[in-house]
């Protein structure tokens, strides 16, 4: 690993005077941001009038939806596609003539414990349709869930279009028996006092303090955040979880379909087919990988024999290092500075050669006080990244950027897939593996930070940067959309178990 960059701090009060100024990007990346943009563009919703009502919102107990029937007659088969047809209505009762509103679907079977996710088309005319894989034999319920109403996506858009907002972001400095805190983020809006400016020479990620009075940027020993209190708005009455919000939607006639044995069933495939599914609670990849069961401290410790796992990302990739040392009795976990959220974390089994670390991604970070000796960003890691065929990265990056700008997380993305690039170039044999963001609860006071609109604009963005690239993905996505369990930031050690059988996979796969 590469040491610590020590980017000594400016206090130039013109470094940052164009307020959330991002990095310059080139011609061809540009090209790039913009296709990424376009491909993640949400249909246009007409704005809420003040003062905000709901009679012209969508209304999920107002709204419906219905199986249609199998193309060609007959009885379902195992691998057939099922569609339903969703109707959305406001709160008065009328038919919607926009789309734009967020569904969720999941075609599910708690007794088996099975589950698949549904793919959903927005027809923009207030109708949607949901087309589910049939993958077990027996009955399947359908399940629509409104995430969030069309009505509520340009405010959640604008949160954090132009800057980051609803979290505040400090760092402490000291010297000696002084210490001061100030606020700082990645772009800081322009007063009279000065800034230090803590751009990463190598990666161009921008970071600002406003500079502490009676220290000198150089004094900085430690950041940590704080959620705004958020002001009340008008827009509030869009954020109501069970009444706008996360809401499920009720069928017109029967929610279920029973499947029987495959005879011969044709798919269509003008619709993107799902990750996988669960069934008996076990994960099966449809992406062409076969994910094996490793039940046993010793089917995981002889897949990891001889080899090194370098963990970057948020608490969600944290919890891979977490369940495999619960497992492995034999991988000592050693918390340098003890700093639980961020690490470093080193883990090491001496008998089996087994090498494990974990280090949080770098700001932006929502933590506890961390030293910023140990806040480094994964492209100056991986730059630090021998590689080869017994080397496995893990990359998670997301859930600490959605209250940032989309441009700035394109940014962030373009910087770790150039050092992922030159990681594969000197050493082919190296597997990476990408999580993608996964679904979470969205707890009151604070919907509109924890709404899961913005993670899904970034999970779109995550995939599209490394598609076609020799890496591996793991779909924590519909993992969690497909699941039994509720939705949390930090998915249950049922679905964590899952997760780490995909990698296991990945790292040895079947001959």
């Amino acid at each position: 690993m590469p040491p610590f960059k020590n980017i000594r701090g400016s206090s130039d009060p013109g470094s940052n005077r164009n307020f959330c100024t991002l990095r310059p990007l080139s011609p061809e990346e540009i090209d790039e941001e913009n296709t990424l943009l376009d491909s993640i563009a949400w249909p246009n919703t007409p704005s809420v009038p003040p003062p905000v009502s709901l009679d012209d919102t969508s209304n999920a107990a107002h709204s419906n939806f219905v199986i249609l029937p199998r193309p060609g007659g007959g009885s379902w088969l195992v691998g057939d596609q099922l569609e339903v047809m969703i109707k959305m209505f406001d709160f008065k009762g009328r038919p919607k003539s926009h789309g734009g509103d967020f569904l969720l679907a999941r075609l599910h079977n708690r007794t088996l414990e099975a589950g698949v996710a549904g793919q959903v088309v927005d027809h923009l005319n207030g109708t949607y349709s949901a087309v589910f894989l049939l993958p077990w034999e027996g009955k399947s319920q359908v399940e629509i869930t409104l995430v969030n109403p069309s009505e509520a996506i340009p405010f959640l858009h604008w949160f954090v279009g132009e800057k980051p907002n609803g979290v505040d972001f400090y760092s402490t400095f000291q010297s000696g028996s002084l210490t001061q805190t100030t606020i700082c983020s990645g772009c800081l809006p322009p007063t009279q006092q000065p800034q230090c400016n803590y751009t990463d020479l190598n990666t161009g990620e921008l970071w600002f303090c406003y500079k502490p009075q009676n220290l000198s940027c150089d004094a900085r020993i430690s950041h940590f955040h704080m959620k705004q209190k958020l002001p009340k708005v008008k827009e509030d009455i869009l954020f109501k979880n069970g009444v706008t919000m996360n809401v499920g939607i009720p069928a017109s006639g029967p929610a279920h379909v029973t499947v029987f044995p495959k005879m011969k069933a044709k798919s269509n495939k003008d619709i993107p087919g799902p990750a996988g599914y669960y069934y008996k609670g076990l994960w099966s990849s449809l992406s062409g990988s076969t994910v094996k069961q490793f039940n046993s401290a010793s089917a995981i410790s002889q897949c990891l024999k001889d080899k090194v796992v370098h963990m970057y990302g948020d608490s969600t990739v944290r919890q891979w290092i977490e369940f495999l040392s619960s497992k492995l009795s034999d991988l000592k976990v050693y918390k340098l500075h003890n700093m639980k959220q961020c690490g470093p974390y080193l883990a090491l089994d001496y008998v089996k050669n087994i090498f494990v670390t974990f280090r949080c991604h770098g700001l932006p970070l929502c933590i506890a006080p961390a030293a910023v000796t140990e806040l480094h960003y994964v492209a100056n890691e991986l730059d630090g990244v021998t590689g080869g065929k017994t080397t496995v990265v893990v990359i998670g990056v997301w859930a600490h950027f959605t209250t940032f700008p989309i441009k700035y997380y394109i940014r962030r993305i373009m910087s770790i897939r150039k050092a992922v690039v030159q990681l594969l170039a000197r050493a082919p044999d190296t597997r990476v593996i990408i999580r993608t963001a996964n679904l979470k609860q969205s707890p009151t006071p604070y919907s509109i930070l924890f709404s899961d609109w913005p993670s899904l604009q970034r999970d779109k963005i995550l995939r599209t940067m490394f598609q076609g690239m020799n890496v591996y993905f793991v779909d924590a996505w519909e993992m969690t959309v497909a699941h039994y369990l509720k939705h949390d930031i930090h998915p249950p050690r049922p679905i964590i178990k899952n997760m780490i059988d995909v990698v296991l996979s990945y790292i040895c796969p079947s001959k």
